[in-house]
């Protein structure tokens, strides 16, 4: 459960999520339950709650699922079991297959990305989205190909693209997910401290550029501006909070009173 907001997890296990906020995923035949327990964690992962099972091999409610779930028991618990892929896509407007094969049929093909954010699209007019994933040993068949409207590939090394199961739907997943990701792309985490000011990171440099003046560190005048600009560049890409330049300045004060003291100062 590394990762895991327990208070968010309970607060979408009580709530649930949208009808038809994301796709269905249609699991045709899978053979193990833990396969179809680490699928429910993928989907949870990326907020997708439509688990449709067709003909699972080993009957269904299983505990091999659950175990292998992480806690995904929101997905488990309200799964959907049908006896042919007809029936599981039936209240659909929109079915895509994942294959890594050749199908040789006249269809779309898409990668994962442009699929998710087409399937964004006909989710945000009401369209029923699914996404059909064949056997763990097989991959889908044609006749459940030909249910669909387009076909999902995910760009993988040509010369060993498998996947298994909760990969597959992971990757899909995470391309929907994505397509729909509207918080920062990056962001500095400085915990309890702030970004330092311009001014505050200038009243550093001058400190430091004093004290060096002073240790005859610059020994050529005219290279002393390069000299300066690069250290100064140096320190702005630290991306230095409040704090890091308060200990910077103490620091400093510390080896000029050491070597004001007599003592020894590492590097000189």
């Amino acid at each position: 459960m590394s990762g895991t907001d327990r208070r968010m997890l309970a607060k979408s296990q009580a709530e649930g999520t949208e009808e038809g906020a994301g796709p269905a995923v249609i699991l045709v035949e899978p053979q193990l339950g833990e396969n179809i327990g680490t699928v429910a964690r993928a989907m949870l992962n990326h907020g997708l709650t439509d688990l449709r099972l067709v003909n699972p091999r080993d009957g269904w409610p299983n505990e091999k699922a659950v175990s292998a779930s992480a806690g995904a028991t929101l997905v488990l618990d309200q799964a959907r079991v049908y006896e042919s892929t007809k029936d599981a896509i039936a209240d659909l407007q929109k079915v895509y297959a994942t294959t890594a094969r050749p199908r040789y049929m006249v269809k779309t093909v898409l990668t994962a990305r442009e699929a998710a954010t087409e399937m964004r699209a006909h989710a945000q007019v009401g369209r029923g989205v699914g996404i059909l994933f064949g056997p763990e040993r097989t991959g889908l068949v044609n006749d459940d190909i030909a249910l669909a409207d387009t076909i999902i590939t995910i760009p993988l090394n040509p010369g060993f693209s498998s996947l298994n199961l909760a990969q597959c739907v992971l990757l899909v997943a995470h391309e929907w997910f994505q397509a729909g990701y509207e918080g920062p792309e990056r962001q500095l985490y400085t915990g309890n401290s702030r970004p330092a000011t311009k001014e505050e990171l200038v009243n550093l440099f001058e400190h430091l550029e004093l004290e060096l003046d002073a240790t005859g560190f610059y020994t050529s005048e005219e290279k002393r501006p390069s000299m300066v600009r690069n250290i100064r560049n140096m320190l702005q890409r630290a991306h230095m909070t409040e704090q890091e330049v308060r200990t910077l300045h103490g620091v400093i004060a510390a080896l000029v009173g050491r070597r004001k003291d007599g003592g020894p100062v590492k590097g000189h």
